[in-house]
C-alpha cells in the first residue's frame, strides 16, 4: 500500500494502517495462523510498532495465530531484466518463526531470498537502497549545475570519470526525481531520527538540492529563449516526456509537474506513455511529435528520455532544447 507523506512532510501511515486492520480481520474470520508480510517502504520500527499492535489489539498473538514479517518491495517499473523473480528479496520477521515462514513463502517464487535478523534490519535496508540512489544523483546535479558554469558537458566528465573500473559508479543528472519512493523516503527516515535526537543533515541537503532541479532547468530554459531574443512570457513551451522515468506512465512526484508550473509560458507535451497529465486544475493532453508542433514552439525540452521518441526530429527542428536527459548525444 502507499506510503506518503502529510502536508507537513511527515509519514502518513493511514494505508498502512487500514491495510493492518483489515488483516487483523481476516485473521479472525479465517484459519489460522495467517502470515502477514509488509512490503511498503517505510521507517525501521513500522512494522513491529505500528502494525503489530493493530494485528494484536483485539487478543491475537504473533507467533501463535499469525506470522509477521517485514520484506520490501524491489520492483524496478519498465526494468526486463530484474523481475520480482530474479531479484534477492529480503526478509525480517519479528521472532523467527515468522521469518522462516516468510523466507519459506518468497522461497516458492523468489530465486534468492536474503534472511536478516529483525523487521527493523530490513525497514532500513531499503531506505538506505533508496537514499543512496537520491544522495548520489544530488551529487551529479549538483556538478551539473556547477558544469554549466564552468562550460563543461556534466554527462562528458561523468563518462570519462567511468572509465575508471574500480571505486566509481556513474549516476546521472536530471530535472529532479520522481516516483514513490526516493523523493519521499528520506522524509521517511529523518522523521524517525528525530526520535533519537539526531539529525540527518547530510541525507536533508541532498533532497534540498534534488528539489532544487526544476529551478535550475526553468532558468536554462528562459537563458535559451533570451538567446533567441524571446522571452518566458509569451513563448511557448513543448515538454517531452512528463512520466517520473523512460518507457512507463507513472507520474507520481515527476520534475515535470514542478517545472511546467514554474515556466511562466504557455506550456504543451508529448508523452507516449501518459495521454493526459493533470497540471493543478488543468487537463493537459498529449500532442503529436510532428515537425508542425515543433514549429508553434519556442523551446523544447526533453525530461524524460523515452526510448520511441523521434530525437532526431527534435534536434533538426531548428527550435532551441534544453535537454536534461543527454537524449540528443544518442542520435544514431
Amino acid at each position: 500500500v502507499p506510503t506518503p507523506l502529510s502536508r507537513t512532510r511527515d509519514p502518513d501511515l493511514d494505508f498502512v494502517r487500514k491495510a493492518a486492520r483489515q488483516a487483523e480481520a481476516a485473521i479472525r474470520e479465517g484459519e489460522r495462523p495467517k502470515l502477514v508480510v509488509v512490503e511498503s517502504t517505510s521507517y525501521p520500527g513500522t512494522t513491529r510498532e505500528v502494525v503489530q499492535p493493530i494485528l494484536e489489539s483485539g487478543g491475537l498473538r504473533a507467533c501463535e495465530d499469525f506470522h509477521l514479517a517485514y520484506s520490501p518491495e524491489r520492483v524496478d517499473p519498465g526494468n526486463r531484466r530484474f523481475t520480482i523473480s530474479n531479484t534477492p528479496k529480503l526478509v525480517g520477521g519479528v521472532s523467527p518463526c515468522c521469518a522462516e515462514l516468510a523466507e519459506a513463502f518468497y522461497g516458492g517464487f523468489v530465486q534468492e531470498v536474503v534472511r536478516v535478523s529483525s523487521p527493523e534490519v530490513a525497514e532500513m535496508a531499503k531506505i538506505l537502497e533508496n537514499i543512496f540512489r537520491g544522495v548520489n544523483i544530488a551529487l551529479v546535479n549538483e556538478l551539473w549545475m556547477l558544469c554549466e558554469r564552468m562550460g563543461l558537458s556534466v554527462w562528458e566528465v561523468i563518462e570519462a570519470a567511468a572509465t575508471k573500473p574500480f571505486g566509481f559508479m556513474p549516476f546521472w543528472p536530471g530535472p529532479g526525481l520522481g516516483g514513490h519512493c526516493i523523493p519521499v523516503d528520506p522524509f521517511y527516515l529523518a522523521w524517525k531520527a528525530r526520535e533519537y535526537d539526531f539529525q540527518t543533515e547530510f541525507i536533508e541537503l541532498a533532497g534540498k538540492v534534488n528539489v532544487n532541479m526544476p529551478y535550475f532547468v526553468a532558468g536554462l530554459v528562459g537563458r535559451e529563449l533570451n538567446r533567441a531574443g524571446k522571452s518566458l512570457g509569451g513563448s511557448r513551451v513543448f515538454i517531452v516526456g512528463v512520466a517520473y522515468k523512460p518507457d512507463v506512465g507513472d507520474t507520481r512526484e515527476t520534475p515535470a509537474a514542478k517545472l511546467m508550473q514554474l515556466l511562466t509560458a504557455e506550456v504543451c507535451y508529448h508523452d507516449p506513455f501518459v495521454p493526459e497529465f493533470l497540471l493543478g486544475e488543468v487537463i493537459l493532453r498529449s500532442e503529436e511529435l510532428s515537425e508542425e508542433t515543433l514549429r508553434t514552439c519556442d523551446c523544447v525540452v526533453i525530461v524524460t528520455a523515452h526510448s520511441s521518441v523521434d530525437y532526431g526530429l527534435i534536434a533538426s527542428c531548428g527550435v532551441p532544447v534544453v535537454d536534461t536527459r543527454n537524449a540528443l548525444s544518442k542520435i544514431p
